[in-house]
């Protein structure tokens, strides 16, 4: 098992140090930041001299070494916008991001799975049919789409709850219904198809046959050997939940990582650019190594292979 987690650090290294390298060169290929942060009569030897000074006059591979040994360090220079630590300035805003995606993912599950054990213990029913229905429409919506609308019924025409910011629970209500409607309809049907395979299994048949009560069935029979493809597309999507909020942080002015993100991409503030990438993906791949992890406790054949 140490061989095991020692491999999948290793991969989890290697994924953050390329999607870093891929970024890197992404950003230098949208145009020059210096112009952005100057006034628009400065003098040309001004311009040149604030260049030299930010290192962006060195060839490309230069910076790049430069990067790569100030990133090794955590080290991802200084934000050309803020004149701060741009690191620091990325983790002071996670936690705004975490308190909105996890808010939204206990949403998403309180919702999905109750949904999808339903649809498929009552297959054909009419539950069955209005919440596979809400899951295809939650899925064919766009998020930008729904935000916008939310805003427009329940803040303009109606006053219910904030526009936008960070503040009491009514903050939350509009981005973590935004977050939670897509991926709350992918594991919704995930989880009714996964229950439908498993009820059809011998064990569940015999179960059934010794006259034991549906919610044991369901529950210690059923629920557990249906967990693994719901558990792998939970995992994915709580790391595409924390570091895709991109679009509704926007939408609803979270001051979280991702409307950071949008606005260092915006001005061109390649630390903070930077910065965001790598603390995005390592989130990313932390959570796909624990839900590897998960797939040990619920299947003992995941174990005997690792020991392999």
């Amino acid at each position: 098992m140490r061989a095991y987690l020692l491999s999948r650090l290793a991969q989890t290294a290697l994924v953050v140090f390329l999607s870093l390298t891929a970024v890197f060169f992404l950003v230098r290929l949208s145009g020059d930041p210096v112009l952005l942060f100057l006034p628009m009569d400065i003098q040309a030897k001004d311009v040149n001299e604030f260049r030299q000074r930010l290192g962006f006059n060195d060839p490309l591979p230069v910076q790049y070494a430069r990067f790569v040994s100030g990133a090794v360090r955590g080290d991802f220079g200084e934000s050309l916008r803020y004149r701060r630590d741009a690191l620091r300035l990325v983790l002071e805003r996670l936690p705004a991001t975490l308190e909105l995606g996890v808010t939204a993912l206990l949403l998403t599950f309180c919702l999905a799975i109750p949904v999808g054990i339903l649809s498929a213990t009552r297959r054909g029913s009419l539950f069955d049919y209005v919440g596979m229905g809400a899951s295809v429409l939650g899925q064919a919506i766009p998020g930008f789409w729904l935000g916008l609308m939310l805003i427009y019924f329940f803040s303009v025409r109606l006053g219910w709850l904030p526009t936008g910011g960070m503040g009491g629970p009514a903050h939350f209500v509009m981005p973590c219904v935004v977050l939670a409607s897509f991926y709350a309809a992918r594991i919704a049907r995930l989880t009714r198809s996964s229950v439908l395979d498993t009820l059809n299994e011998e064990y569940v048949l015999t179960a059934r046959a010794k006259g034991l009560a549906e919610w044991i069935v369901i529950g210690k029979h059923t629920l557990k050997n249906s967990a693994i493809p719901i558990v792998t597309l939970a995992g994915l999507e709580t790391g595409q939940l924390l570091g895709g909020a991109v679009i509704t942080e926007t939408i609803f002015a979270w001051p979280g990582l991702g409307r950071l993100t949008v606005q260092a991409l915006q001005n061109r503030d390649f630390p903070v650019v930077l910065a965001a990438v790598f603390v995005i993906s390592v989130t990313y791949t932390l959570i796909n190594l624990a839900v590897d992890l998960l797939y040990g406790w619920l299947d003992p054949r995941t174990r005997r292979e690792v020991a392999l």
